[in-house]
Protein backbone atom coordinates (compact mmCIF):
# COMPACT_ATOMS: atom_id res chain seq x y z
CA UNK A 1 0.00 0.00 0.00
CA UNK A 2 1.29 3.94 -0.46
CA UNK A 3 2.38 5.73 2.06
CA UNK A 4 -0.14 7.76 3.61
CA UNK A 5 -0.29 11.51 2.96
CA UNK A 6 -1.26 12.66 6.73
CA UNK A 7 -1.59 10.61 9.58
CA UNK A 8 -4.18 11.94 11.75
CA UNK A 9 -3.27 11.46 15.60
CA UNK A 10 -6.39 11.90 17.65
CA UNK A 11 -5.99 11.64 21.29
CA UNK A 12 -9.09 11.24 23.29
CA UNK A 13 -10.33 10.66 26.98
CA UNK A 14 -13.67 11.02 27.65
CA UNK A 15 -15.51 12.09 24.95
CA UNK A 16 -18.43 10.10 24.32
CA UNK A 17 -20.40 12.96 23.24
CA UNK A 18 -17.79 14.09 20.42
CA UNK A 19 -15.55 11.63 19.26
CA UNK A 20 -18.00 9.88 16.87
CA UNK A 21 -18.87 13.76 15.24
CA UNK A 22 -14.88 14.40 15.15
CA UNK A 23 -13.80 11.00 13.77
CA UNK A 24 -16.58 11.86 10.59
CA UNK A 25 -15.28 15.54 10.07
CA UNK A 26 -11.80 13.96 9.74
CA UNK A 27 -12.51 11.53 7.61
CA UNK A 28 -14.52 14.38 5.43
CA UNK A 29 -11.51 16.35 5.63
CA UNK A 30 -10.19 16.90 1.40
CA UNK A 31 -6.90 14.94 2.23
CA UNK A 32 -7.26 12.06 0.09
CA UNK A 33 -4.83 9.65 1.30
CA UNK A 34 -4.88 9.95 5.02
CA UNK A 35 -4.68 7.24 8.36
CA UNK A 36 -6.92 8.24 11.61
CA UNK A 37 -5.08 6.99 14.96
CA UNK A 38 -7.08 7.10 17.90
CA UNK A 39 -5.31 7.33 21.04
CA UNK A 40 -7.92 6.33 24.19
CA UNK A 41 -6.29 7.48 27.04
CA UNK A 42 -8.23 5.26 29.32
CA UNK A 43 -11.94 6.47 29.00
CA UNK A 44 -14.15 5.86 31.72
CA UNK A 45 -17.56 7.83 30.00
CA UNK A 46 -18.27 5.39 27.72
CA UNK A 47 -15.84 6.23 24.87
CA UNK A 48 -14.70 3.22 24.93
CA UNK A 49 -17.88 1.52 24.42
CA UNK A 50 -18.00 4.08 21.32
CA UNK A 51 -14.82 3.44 19.83
CA UNK A 52 -15.30 -0.41 19.78
CA UNK A 53 -19.02 -0.49 18.26
CA UNK A 54 -18.69 2.45 16.11
CA UNK A 55 -15.56 3.97 15.27
CA UNK A 56 -13.11 0.65 14.73
CA UNK A 57 -14.48 0.55 11.32
CA UNK A 58 -13.82 3.47 10.22
CA UNK A 59 -10.01 4.43 11.27
CA UNK A 60 -6.96 2.63 10.79
CA UNK A 61 -6.15 1.94 14.61
CA UNK A 62 -7.14 2.31 17.99
CA UNK A 63 -4.80 2.39 20.86
CA UNK A 64 -5.66 2.13 24.40
CA UNK A 65 -4.49 3.16 26.91
CA UNK A 66 -4.77 0.90 30.42
CA UNK A 67 -4.22 4.34 32.77
CA UNK A 68 -4.88 7.89 32.06
CA UNK A 69 -1.06 9.35 31.04
CA UNK A 70 -2.53 12.87 29.63
CA UNK A 71 -2.23 14.80 26.14
CA UNK A 72 1.50 13.97 26.06
CA UNK A 73 1.36 10.72 26.49
CA UNK A 74 -0.88 9.88 23.92
CA UNK A 75 0.70 11.66 21.37
CA UNK A 76 3.56 9.84 21.86
CA UNK A 77 1.81 6.50 21.29
CA UNK A 78 0.13 8.07 18.69
CA UNK A 79 3.05 9.30 17.02
CA UNK A 80 5.36 5.91 16.96
CA UNK A 81 1.98 4.37 15.05
CA UNK A 82 1.99 6.99 12.64
CA UNK A 83 2.87 5.80 9.07
CA UNK A 84 2.12 8.78 6.81
CA UNK A 85 4.49 11.27 5.48
CA UNK A 86 3.00 14.26 7.46
CA UNK A 87 1.55 13.49 11.07
CA UNK A 88 -0.85 16.44 12.50
CA UNK A 89 -2.59 16.56 15.72
CA UNK A 90 -6.01 16.26 15.99
CA UNK A 91 -8.36 16.84 19.53
CA UNK A 92 -11.58 15.04 20.02
CA UNK A 93 -13.22 18.20 21.01
CA UNK A 94 -14.52 19.70 18.27
CA UNK A 95 -12.54 23.16 18.88
CA UNK A 96 -10.34 23.02 15.67
CA UNK A 97 -12.06 22.05 11.86
CA UNK A 98 -10.97 19.21 9.99
CA UNK A 99 -11.49 20.67 6.75
CA UNK A 100 -8.63 23.22 6.92
CA UNK A 101 -5.92 20.53 7.03
CA UNK A 102 -4.97 21.29 3.49
CA UNK A 103 -4.32 25.00 4.66
CA UNK A 104 -2.21 23.64 7.41
CA UNK A 105 0.07 20.91 5.80
CA UNK A 106 0.17 22.84 2.31
CA UNK A 107 3.79 24.07 3.73
CA UNK A 108 5.45 21.02 3.91
CA UNK A 109 3.55 19.39 0.99
CA UNK A 110 5.28 22.74 -0.80
CA UNK A 111 8.67 22.27 0.90
CA UNK A 112 8.68 25.62 2.69
CA UNK A 113 8.26 24.15 5.86
CA UNK A 114 9.60 21.17 8.18
CA UNK A 115 6.62 21.64 10.68
CA UNK A 116 3.75 23.77 10.39
CA UNK A 117 1.42 25.38 13.25
CA UNK A 118 -2.35 26.75 12.75
CA UNK A 119 -2.50 29.80 14.68
CA UNK A 120 -5.51 30.79 15.79
CA UNK A 121 -4.77 34.52 16.75
CA UNK A 122 -3.39 35.82 12.73
CA UNK A 123 -5.96 37.02 10.45
CA UNK A 124 -8.59 34.07 9.73
CA UNK A 125 -12.15 33.07 10.48
CA UNK A 126 -12.43 32.34 13.77
CA UNK A 127 -11.44 34.00 17.68
CA UNK A 128 -8.77 32.83 19.31
CA UNK A 129 -11.03 31.95 22.22
CA UNK A 130 -12.43 33.28 25.10
CA UNK A 131 -10.57 36.18 26.68
CA UNK A 132 -9.09 34.98 29.86
CA UNK A 133 -7.70 31.91 27.94
CA UNK A 134 -6.44 34.50 24.58
CA UNK A 135 -4.70 36.64 27.30
CA UNK A 136 -2.75 33.38 28.64
CA UNK A 137 -1.62 31.78 25.63
CA UNK A 138 -0.39 35.11 24.01
CA UNK A 139 1.50 35.46 27.45
CA UNK A 140 3.25 32.08 27.39
CA UNK A 141 3.78 32.01 23.32
CA UNK A 142 5.94 35.34 24.01
CA UNK A 143 7.54 33.59 27.13
CA UNK A 144 7.99 30.66 24.49
CA UNK A 145 9.58 33.28 21.54
CA UNK A 146 11.75 34.76 24.27
CA UNK A 147 13.38 31.63 25.35
CA UNK A 148 13.15 29.98 21.53
CA UNK A 149 14.21 32.96 19.54
CA UNK A 150 10.97 32.16 17.38
CA UNK A 151 8.37 34.59 16.54
CA UNK A 152 5.27 32.28 16.67
CA UNK A 153 1.94 34.02 17.43
CA UNK A 154 0.00 30.65 18.53
CA UNK A 155 2.41 28.44 20.39
CA UNK A 156 -0.44 26.29 22.29
CA UNK A 157 -2.46 25.24 18.78
CA UNK A 158 -3.59 22.07 18.91
CA UNK A 159 -3.00 22.05 15.06
CA UNK A 160 0.68 21.12 14.71
CA UNK A 161 1.92 19.34 11.91
CA UNK A 162 5.04 17.61 11.13
CA UNK A 163 6.68 15.99 8.97
CA UNK A 164 7.01 12.28 10.38
CA UNK A 165 10.33 11.37 10.32
CA UNK A 166 11.04 14.64 12.52
CA UNK A 167 8.61 13.71 15.28
CA UNK A 168 9.24 10.56 15.56
CA UNK A 169 12.67 11.15 15.95
CA UNK A 170 11.99 13.58 19.11
CA UNK A 171 11.91 12.33 22.79
CA UNK A 172 8.53 13.71 24.18
CA UNK A 173 9.08 13.67 27.57
CA UNK A 174 5.82 15.33 29.35
CA UNK A 175 2.51 13.67 29.63
CA UNK A 176 0.18 16.24 29.85
CA UNK A 177 -0.16 19.38 28.18
CA UNK A 178 3.72 20.58 28.96
CA UNK A 179 3.84 18.87 25.88
CA UNK A 180 3.23 22.37 23.81
CA UNK A 181 6.06 24.14 25.47
CA UNK A 182 8.46 21.22 25.38
CA UNK A 183 8.15 20.25 21.23
CA UNK A 184 7.79 24.12 20.65
CA UNK A 185 11.46 24.27 22.26
CA UNK A 186 12.75 20.93 20.90
CA UNK A 187 12.10 21.94 16.99
CA UNK A 188 13.57 25.45 17.91
CA UNK A 189 17.02 23.41 18.94
CA UNK A 190 16.80 21.70 16.02
CA UNK A 191 16.07 24.94 13.81
CA UNK A 192 13.67 23.03 11.61
CA UNK A 193 11.94 25.57 9.39
CA UNK A 194 8.84 26.39 11.24
CA UNK A 195 5.40 28.25 9.50
CA UNK A 196 2.15 29.62 10.74
CA UNK A 197 -0.98 29.85 8.69
CA UNK A 198 -4.04 31.25 10.29
CA UNK A 199 -6.83 28.29 11.12
CA UNK A 200 -10.54 28.92 12.39
CA UNK A 201 -11.06 28.31 16.45
CA UNK A 202 -14.61 26.83 18.49
CA UNK A 203 -13.43 27.01 21.82
CA UNK A 204 -15.66 25.53 24.62
CA UNK A 205 -15.98 26.27 28.18
CA UNK A 206 -14.97 24.29 31.01
CA UNK A 207 -18.26 23.34 31.57
CA UNK A 208 -18.94 21.89 27.61
CA UNK A 209 -15.94 19.65 28.65
CA UNK A 210 -12.38 21.99 28.85
CA UNK A 211 -9.95 20.22 30.27
CA UNK A 212 -6.95 22.92 30.52
CA UNK A 213 -7.03 24.38 33.98
CA UNK A 214 -4.57 26.79 35.61
CA UNK A 215 -2.51 23.86 36.68
CA UNK A 216 -1.83 23.30 33.08
CA UNK A 217 -0.60 26.78 32.61
CA UNK A 218 2.02 26.67 35.18
CA UNK A 219 3.12 23.37 33.62
CA UNK A 220 3.84 25.20 30.40
CA UNK A 221 5.73 28.27 32.06
CA UNK A 222 7.94 25.92 34.17
CA UNK A 223 8.61 23.92 30.51
CA UNK A 224 9.55 26.82 28.56
CA UNK A 225 12.04 27.03 31.21
CA UNK A 226 12.81 23.35 31.86
CA UNK A 227 13.38 22.77 27.77
CA UNK A 228 15.11 25.97 26.86
CA UNK A 229 18.26 24.65 28.20
CA UNK A 230 18.31 20.40 26.77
Amino acid sequence: MPEPTLSVVIPCFNEKEHIETLVRKVLGSPVENKELIVVDDFSTDGTREILESVIRPLVSAIIYHEQNGGKGAALRTGFKAATGRIVIVQDADLEYDPMEYPKVIQPILDGEADVAFGSRFMEGKGSGGYKVNRAANKGLTALSNLFTGLHLTDMETCYKAFRREIIQSIDIEEDRFGFEPEIVAKLAKRRVRIKEVPISYYPRTVEEGKKIGLKDGLRALVCIVKYKGR
